[in-house]
């Protein structure tokens, strides 16, 4: 195990962390769902069906969750939660099926519908407790009080606010991670990567998040210098842990919410939409941040540059070329993605509260310039 935080949700991080769940499960009741992907291996969640079991919680099992599920799909989880009498939900696959779980656990309580969660209903106290199992690593999101769901009556994204109370732990099992062998997996580094710059340059950074993101934004450069090799899950997953808990303690930006937004109207990933935006964002921090983007710059192994804004801007060619030789899109042309269909997600996006703290005045003209640029 590489990382074990004691503390209020507990949160493990390394390989066959997974063999705990049932240790902290039954700390929450003795009846749990697990909402799982349904295009999972049946035998992985049947080996956490068993570890639940062996200590003695009973677990019902909803895997009925795909890809290109909608949102509501929470309340066929919420009814299945109530119909069972469950002291507790895990979110056990993905980003949607994170998403899912964590809609189910503030929404079962209240009895209120997905669209009311979405159009502000704000929750109570009484809250369902949450274990998560990200089969992907953890998100941007993952660890702040709130997250980034897609309506479906507008494909527009909304910011939910999420309790702090909300997560009972965090389980990060690196030999989860089957995704990292696919051709798509650099795409999820440079996901990553675009998440922890912005929130490094934000106008809400601190020493605290400072020192989590520049670690992390060394890992992912490791991870960048090794893509071709082979990807590492423990470092893969230490990564995406950092940046969580940086974001939290800082803020994303205005990437994070467009390659979100994106993804929500189009069918693109948002690892893709990330890895387009990253280039163009990162030219945008090169004038705004200069010192911390001269930093990134020596995580790529830029080192030689005559002043801080030569090292800094060094960065944006650093990228481009580790996106080159991974063959990674630095555009969406081929998607077709229109300028009209996209604008009003744009405007969306940038309406984000958290979009304030970007460490430049982010316009109208300027979400414009950069959705031009990459699509």
């Amino acid at each position: 195990m590489d990382i074990s935080f004691k503390f209020d949700p507990e949160i493990l991080v390394g390989a066959d962390t997974l063999s705990m769940a049932g240790t902290i499960a039954i700390r929450h009741g003795v009846r749990i769902m697990i909402a799982a992907d349904h295009g999972m291996d049946s035998q992985i969640v049947n080996r956490l069906k068993e570890i639940l079991e062996d200590s003695g919680v009973e677990a019902i099992v909803f895997d009925g969750i795909e890809e290109d599920s909608s949102v509501d799909m929470a309340e066929n989880v919420v009814e299945l939660l109530k119909a069972s009498h469950c002291d507790a939900i895990i979110g056990f696959g993905g980003q949607k099926t994170q998403t899912i779980a964590r809609m189910a656990a503030i929404m079962a309580p209240m009895r209120i519908t997905a669209f009311e969660l979405l159009d502000g209903r704000i929750f109570q106290n009484k809250l369902l407790p949450l274990i998560a199992i990200p089969t992907e690593g953890l998100n941007v999101f993952s660890l702040a009080e709130y997250f980034i769901v897609a309506d479906p009556r507008t494909r527009l994204i909304k910011s939910i606010p999420s309790p702090g109370r909300l997560y009972a732990a965090v389980i990060v099992d690196s030999s989860l991670f089957k995704f990292l062998s696919d051709s798509a997996a650099p795409t999820f580094i440079f996901d990553g990567f675009l998440a922890a710059l912005e929130a490094y340059c934000s106008t809400r950074a601190n020493f605290l998040s400072d020192a989590l993101l520049e670690r992390a934004l060394n890992f992912y450069a490791k991870l960048l210098k090794s893509g071709a090799n082979g990807i590492n899950a423990d470092t893969f997953a230490q990564a995406t842990f950092l940046t969580a808990l940086g974001a939290s303690a800082s803020s994303p930006g205005i990437g994070s919410a467009l390659s979100s937004a994106i993804n929500a109207r189009f069918p693109v990933t948002k690892p893709q939409c990330s890895s387009a935006l990253l280039p163009v964002i990162a030219e945008r921090l090169v004038s705004a941040r200069p010192e911390k983007m001269a930093k990134a710059a020596s995580f790529l192994g830029n080192t030689k540059a005559a002043s801080v804004a030569d090292a800094a801007k060094s960065s944006v060619d650093g990228i481009r070329r580790v996106m080159e030789s991974l063959q990674v899109q630095t555009d969406l042309k081929s998607f077709n993605i229109t300028l009209d269909k996209l604008t009003a997600a744009a405007q969306t996006a940038r309406a984000l509260e958290f979009v304030a703290n970007s460490p430049w005045t982010v316009s109208e003209e300027e979400v414009f310039d950069i959705i031009k640029k990459v699509i």
